[in-house]
């Protein structure tokens, strides 16, 4: 085992810096707003506020103090603790997910933070240094990536003898029964084993640029733990990206809280309206300031974007998947390959007119609070963009562009099924029959629209709806505004359901559910599919058996 270590000592200033923005708020209204106040309830607040960061900041300390951590070749070891002392290991077989991110803070100081994610629910399922080296950092995750390296080259050799001991013994079985019968058969079964034997440990496997035989062991090779690059940003992605994530519309409420700040420096309200009248007075004054809004917030927009989005890459070896954004601050993401449990494409209504895509990878460890954003591909990619990264990345997966739709009786189904919220709301506007604009039968004219904007919900929904079972794939797509697209392979599918309603009996129609697993366990289904394909889906996943050996 390594020497223990401490953390950095500039993990004392990042959790002061915590500190200071958790309690921000209590120092603004208690030392600026009610700097001159005499009152008896300010001068306690500020006393418990004073005893409050004191033992705040004794607990900083002394969990720097008492907090060690150690790697070996297996395992991280953690120990907290000063007169009882625990000690936490977390295997590196049970790290699924890596990330790193470097804020603005990392960058002036040149460190970084980075972040080990497991499968294992609760609090001790993590582990993470806030403030780390970058070469410390980088030396922790190579030594993890090259300990499931091997670990998987020792998995594909124990497979493989495996599978070459069966075979073998197959071919015997097969070659005695044929030959059983004949005099002499003996002599020449041994003779035609001896010959399958050879071939059988001369059968050649290919990993990087090497060629190694199966029955010995598989070198973790160079060549497979360079990086391939399947994506990277560019001006025209970005500015495009700005656009349709809408970002633009920052200004209004900076705008809002501007106008209120002005507000407060005049005492009657009126002198601001005023004001503001004045200048809308001339329609040349009215455009310049509305062009000019629209340049700041365009401007604003994409220089958000830039900031978040821009140095964007995707790239990949052959066991790990790697993710990097940002400009002030940067994050990087490291998932392995055969973590991934399933593929989710969405899609926006401006990104469904613009065809672009977000492709989001679903992982059975958590990555705490900011899981969507880390595990995201690059959220404004063309769609025959987002299928090649796919089918890069996760060679095992295939994207099927041509999908099954659901059958016409779905449709009906759909429109005469009773919505609950139009009812509800039809009785509350009934009983209270608010007037808009004068109009007193209003009422029912916002029931009637309501209606109109549920069923054409429906419709689209039921033109969106699409599912394809291939041999090991199940893959479908759901959605009216915003479409959703779902990838998973029949191993990863950890539960499936049927279900079908009365209505959906009599028609012949059924609906299926999916389980996979993830933080949390992600569930995913697909409504009014025909009877007798749900039935060949469960056929389907009854071979998931031949796939998934239990160990």
């Amino acid at each position: 085992m390594t020497e223990l270590k401490r953390h950095h000592g500039l993990s004392l200033l990042w959790s002061l810096g915590n500190l200071i923005k958790s309690t921000f708020a209590f120092i603004l209204f208690l030392f600026v707003f009610r700097a001159g106040s005499d009152s008896t309830w300010v001068f306690y607040a500020r006393m418990i506020f004073y005893i409050g960061i004191s033992i705040a900041l004794i607990s900083i300390i002394w969990k720097w103090s008492t907090t060690r951590y150690s790697d070996d070749e297996k395992a991280f070891h953690i120990y907290t603790g000063a007169f009882s002392r625990t000690r936490r290991t977390i295997p590196y077989t049970k790290v699924q997910n890596v990330s790193r991110h470097t804020s603005f803070f990392h960058r002036l100081f040149g460190v970084t933070s980075i972040r080990f994610e497991t499968g294992i629910k609760g609090d001790d399922a993590t582990f993470q240094l806030q403030v780390v080296s970058v070469s410390e950092a980088e030396r922790l995750e190579k030594q993890v990536a090259r300990h499931l390296s091997e670990v998987q080259a020792t998995v594909e050799e124990i497979m493989d003898d495996e599978r070459n001991a069966q075979d073998e013994k197959s071919q015997r079985t097969e070659q005695y029964i044929e030959t059983g019968e004949q005099a002499g058969s003996d002599v020449s079964a041994n003779a035609k084993d001896s010959d399958n034997g050879i071939k059988a440990s001369g059968n050649v496997i290919r990993t990087g640029d090497h060629e190694e035989t199966s029955g010995f062991s598989i070198p973790a090779d160079k060549a497979s733990l360079e990086r391939v690059v399947h994506y990277r940003s560019a001006r025209k992605d970005v500015f495009k990206a700005s656009f349709t994530s809408l970002s633009f519309l920052v200004l209004i409420p900076i705008l809002g809280s501007l106008y209120s700040t002005v507000k407060d420096f005049f005492p009657d309200e009126t002198v601001t309206e005023s004001l503001v009248l004045s200048w809308l007075e001339s329609w040349w004054v009215t455009s310049l300031i509305i062009l000019l809004l629209i340049l700041i917030s365009v401007g604003l927009g994409i220089v958000r974007t830039f900031v978040k989005y821009g140095d964007f890459q995707i790239t990949s070896d052959d066991k790990r998947i790697y993710i990097t954004k940002g400009m002030l601050e940067k994050t990087s993401f490291s998932i392995q390959k055969d973590r991934v449990q399933a593929v989710k494409i969405t899609q926006s209504l401006m990104k469904r007119m613009l065809g672009l895509a977000e492709v989001e990878l679903t992982t059975a460890g958590s990555l705490g609070e900011a899981s969507q954003e880390i595990n995201t591909l690059y959220p404004f990619l063309p769609v025959k963009e987002a299928y090649r990264i796919i089918e890069e990345i996760l060679p095992s997966y295939h994207v099927t562009e041509e999908m099954q739709r659901l059958p016409q009786k779905a449709l009906w189904l759909r429109l005469l099924t009773p919505s609950w919220l139009w009812i509800i709301v039809t009785g509350v506007l009934a009983y209270f029959k608010p007037v808009l604009f004068g109009v007193e039968q209003a009422w029912w004219m916002m029931s009637l629209l309501l209606l109109g904007l549920i069923l054409t919900g429906r419709v689209v929904n039921f033109y969106h709806t699409r599912y394809a079972l291939n041999d090991q794939f199940i893959q479908f797509r759901s959605g009216a505004l915003t479409s959703t697209q779902f990838l998973s392979k029949r191993e990863k599918v950890i539960e499936i359901k049927i279900t079908r309603h009365p209505l959906q009996r009599k028609l012949g129609l059924a609906s299926i559910h999916t389980v996979n697993r993830a933080k949390p366990v992600m569930h995913h289904h697909v409504h009014d599919i025909p009877g007798d394909v749900a039935n060949a889906f469960q056929m389907w996943y009854m071979r998931r058996s031949n796939e998934v050996q239990i160990r």
